[in-house]
């Protein structure tokens, strides 16, 4: 429906039932807002992933127009002008970082739900600020008395002040002046980036736990407790396209795109100061106070600011996982793996001495569930994956505290202790301690992290592992990019066809393009490396060749004219939908224009398809026997093997191994057809197809029906399930938290791997003069022959340490009421060495002992220190190894109490133990 944008929408008219109740509960205001705008036309849309799909300037969705920025912009056309929903949004990362303000103020989140409604060039300006004022005072009963509306007030050489929206929001509201309250760009004009789409807003503003309403005082802070002016919802609108040179141009049709915080909301609707005390969080903080034994008191303390952290940080860890994102070193899962350690450490802090954020997670899947089905379809995950990241990160917090502890390499930095950058950059690196958190800890302990000489190390480090090879798509990229403007996408045949003639669109050699192609020096294909990119590449109008997509690698084959053959050694797609063949002209030339047969090679397709149609039999069997948390995490599909990596939190039993290769074979032995059917998305999803559905796949879907498996996919694919010939796996490993990988492979390449392990097998009983069928029974009884000999070497290693004991007591001198022995002796192991230590420390007490050996090949030299805490007032077992280390040529450390060394020169050892009485001296 078409009307005048200056006039309102005649669906304003739509009455409130003022009978009804007045939504109090999350739920029910969630509800009430979808509903409100569904009933005024709008399209009621679930909220979209917290990953934005094709968005790579986004690391979370972090506000409720992020799944309509495409049609904002106009490079995505919907069947409706209008929409509304309640968008999952996470702020953590980038300008929208709320990380360190969470649990201090009453309003911060790192996970929020932002209810919105958008208008594509439909309704403007009145409508959206009629409908804003309705719903808040006749929908959830809010006090006109306790708000004020901000407006656009113009900026110089930017635009003029909103005085339209001033006047509407006086005609509906009858506010006077002073509370219609004009504000500057920083406040009141929104822009997606430094062009595009962009306009002025305005924000309803709520006075919350005081008797003064001031108008006055708007643009104070709000107190600690939330007190005080607040934003309620943000109305954007879009009136603008600013251009590179600044100007901003009328819109042919403006925009609306409105965000109001849920939890904002149920703050005002529940009477109560905190976003922390609404019923979508205040479970949660009470969980973190029942396993803490703290009690909250909605205050400032330490100990309700760490509850209120947990809270806020387990919501967001549920809804990560249920996404398929677990917490791991880079990325996004970085991202999860900081937010869970800093709930974790909120806890440790608050004295919880036991695993208990997955507690709390189950916690958000229970009250949220019902809104997010996908929380309790993925419960069973989200606990596991939680408690294993804390199990970890419990025992790194414990090592990374001991090695804060025995660290003796102190800076001074304007007067301040401060743990030095090389240290801070092997905390990080090598033990897997969060800079942020050496940070905070630092920060409780009176000691600060040398910042810049961490970045500084991490620079060299990046420096040192960084490739020297240029980026295919910085080196050709505008090649490629030119040729899909002028041609558009390369037609595909590769589904019913290996051969196709095609035209020659554009020629590359070097990266640059070309009119001609000639051959390649056959030295310079010889000495590429594997994972070098070959020189030339060739683009057609239409091609067989399927190009690298979803898992699946490129096809191979050969351009063919005459005598000119183009040898195709990878296909790609660095522009969607343009079909790159690379690799090199072996004979004869190639111009632009020209007619050729391209001829993917048969054995490498078929072999690809085999073991791309087993991929989703595998995909299959796996929810079959490990159930349907099973999710595909990634995949590789090549001619001699594939990979499928998948959500699990335990290794794969080998039981369980085994029966999912039978019901992969049992599928392959139906030897059923293999079917393609392209349909809308939606029938896909109703038919019960799987798929990555944040992804997108388009308007139309290619769904593959391969026995019991149903999933969309646009590869290749074998004709029958008999096709595949065999399925075995070859390994079963983890990955990452959460994620383990099969890798197997088919047809020709399993019988020949079944082969060598038969040969393998046979050349092994032969060996053990045994049966191929009873190695395993011989090899058994020779490890326990080797386990009993192994205990009898340990035995008589304790009887040479006692006797050790003895002899070694009568060196012990007295040195100012301490005993102290240094000595070398034949050993050649670091335990029995320390044992060694430990047991003279114990009978001499107070006691500083010092013993050396060669190495069981006498090649270098071991040291270990063992002090008595009797005399740990004398000296450190640290100091008396880095000492003695020295003169070995080597290096160590460890506690107060023990430290260990080694060094290459066990020929300067007695020089080595005999230092510890010139130090005691």
């Amino acid at each position: 429906m078409r009307h005048d944008r200056s006039g309102s929408d005649s669906r304003d008219s739509l009455e409130w039932n003022t009978t009804a109740p007045v939504p109090k509960t999350s739920r029910e205001i969630r509800n009430a807002f979808l509903d409100f705008f569904a009933e005024r036309g709008h399209e009621r849309m679930a909220s979209g992933p917290l990953v934005p799909a094709n968005d790579p300037t986004l690391m979370f969705a972090n506000a409720g127009m992020v799944p309509f920025k495409d049609v904002f912009t106009g490079k995505d056309i919907r069947p409706y002008k209008r929409a509304t929903s309640s968008q999952k949004c996470i702020r953590i990362s980038g300008k929208h970082n709320d990380l360190e303000n969470v649990g201090v103020t009453a309003r911060h989140h790192t996970f929020f739900e932002m209810l919105g409604n958008f208008s594509f060039g439909d309704y403007f300006k009145r409508d959206a600020i009629q409908y804003a004022w309705t719903f808040f005072t006749e929908v959830m009963k809010l006090d006109p008395a306790r708000m004020v509306v901000t407006v656009f007030g113009g900026e110089e050489g930017l635009a003029p002040a909103d005085e339209e929206a001033a006047a509407i929001w006086k005609d509906v509201s009858g506010f006077p002046d002073e509370r219609i309250i004009r504000c500057g760009a920083a406040d009141n004009f929104w822009q997606m980036g430094d062009t595009g789409p962009c306009g002025p807003c305005s924000e309803i503003h709520y006075c919350l736990g005081t008797d003064e309403v001031d108008p006055r005082k708007f643009g104070e802070e709000p107190t600690p407790d939330g007190r005080g002016w607040f934003e309620l919802w943000n109305l954007v609108f879009m009136q603008f396209d600013r251009q590179s040179d600044g100007r901003l141009v009328p819109l042919p049709a403006p925009s609306i795109d409105t965000g109001a915080g849920l939890e904002r909301v149920c703050v005002v609707a529940q009477d109560v100061l905190s976003n922390y005390d609404t019923d979508l969080l205040r479970p949660v903080v009470d969980l973190a106070s029942t396993i803490s034994g703290k009690r909250y008191t909605a205050s400032q303390a330490d100990d309700d600011v760490s509850m209120r952290v947990i809270a806020d940080h387990a919501r967001t860890t549920a809804f990560l996982i249920s996404e398929g994102i677990f917490p791991d070193r880079v990325g996004r899962p970085y991202v999860l793996r900081r937010v869970m350690r800093r709930a974790i450490r909120h806890g440790h802090r608050l004295g919880i001495g036991e695993p208990f954020l997955h507690e709390c997670a189950l916690r958000v899947v229970e009250d949220m569930g019902d809104t997010y089905p996908q929380l309790r379809e993925r419960r069973d995950l989200i606990a596991d994956i939680t408690r294993q990241e804390e199990e970890r990160f419990r025992a790194t917090l414990k090592r990374g505290l001991d090695l804060l502890d025995t660290n003796s390499e102190w800076s001074d930095v304007g007067g301040h202790k401060t743990l030095p950058g090389a240290t801070v950059f092997k905390l990080y690196d090598t033990f897997g301690f969060p800079v942020d958190l050496q940070e905070v800890i630092g920060r409780e302990n009176g000691f600060g992290i040398d910042q810049a000489g961490f970045d500084a190390e991490m620079a060299a480090a990046k420096e040192r592992s960084k490739g020297s090879k240029l980026n295919e798509s910085e080196a050709v990229g505008k090649v490629y990019h030119d040729v899909a403007n002028a041609h558009g996408q390369t037609t595909f045949t590769g589904y019913t066809s290996e051969r196709t003639k095609a035209r020659v669109l554009a020629l590359v050699n070097a990266g640059e393009a070309v009119g001609v192609l000639g051959t390649v020096d056959p030295a310079v294909i010889e000495a590429l490396d594997e994972s070098d990119t070959p020189p030339q590449a060739v683009i057609l109008d239409k091609t067989p060749f399927y190009a690298e997509k979803g898992g699946q690698v490129g096809d191979q084959g050969e351009l063919q004219l005459g005598d000119a053959v183009f040898v195709v050694t990878d296909t790609r797609a660095p522009v969607d939908g343009l079909h790159v063949h690379v690799g090199y002209l072996k004979s004869g030339a190639l111009r632009l224009g020209d007619e050729l047969d391209a001829v993917v090679d048969a054995e490498q397709r078929n072999a690809t398809r085999r073991n791309h149609s087993a991929t989703h039999l595998l995909h299959w069997a796996l929810r079959e026997v490990v159930g349907p948390t099973a999710t595909q995490k990634g995949s590789l599909v090549g001619p001699w093997r594939l990979r499928f990596d998948f959500s699990a939190t335990r290794p794969l039993q080998p039981a369980e191994l085994g029966r999912i290769e039978d019901l992969v074979n049992a599928a392959i032995l139906a030897n059923e057809a293999i079917t393609t059917d392209e349909l809308a998305m939606d029938a896909a999803k109703a038919a019960g197809a799987i798929g990555i559905f944040e992804e997108k796949y388009g308007d139309v879907v290619r769904m593959l029906r391969i026995g019991p498996s149903l999933e969309l996919c646009g590869g290749t694919h074998a004709r029958r399930t008999g096709d595949i010939g065999l399925f075995k796996i070859l390994s079963e490993s983890g990955l990452a938290a959460g994620v383990r990988r099969i890798e197997a492979t088919t047809g020709l390449n399993a019988l020949a791997h079944l082969r060598d392990l038969s040969g393998e097998l046979d050349a092994a009983g032969a060996l053990l003069k045994a049966s191929p069928l009873l190695v395993a029974d011989k090899v058994k009884k020779l490890m326990d022959g080797e386990r009993e000999l192994r205990r009898e070497i340990e035995r008589l290693k304790q009887q040479l340490m006692q006797g050790g004991v003895g002899d070694l007591s009568a060196s012990a001198r007295d040195m100012g009421g301490v005993n102290v022995i240094g000595a070398v002796v034949q050993l050649g192991d670091p335990k029995a060495l320390r044992e060694l230590a430990d047991q003279l420390r114990d009978k001499h007490a107070p006691s500083v002992i010092l013993l050396g050996s060669p190495t069981a090949d006498g090649q270098k030299a071991l040291l270990a220190c063992s002090v008595s805490k009797d005399a740990l007032g004398r000296i450190k077992a640290g100091d008396v190894v880095k000492h003695a280390a020295a003169i070995v040529g080597g290096g160590g450390g460890g506690r107060p109490d023990f430290a260990q060394a080694g060094g290459s020169d066990p020929s300067k050892l007695e020089d080595a133990v005999a230092s510890v009485f010139t130090l005691m001296g």
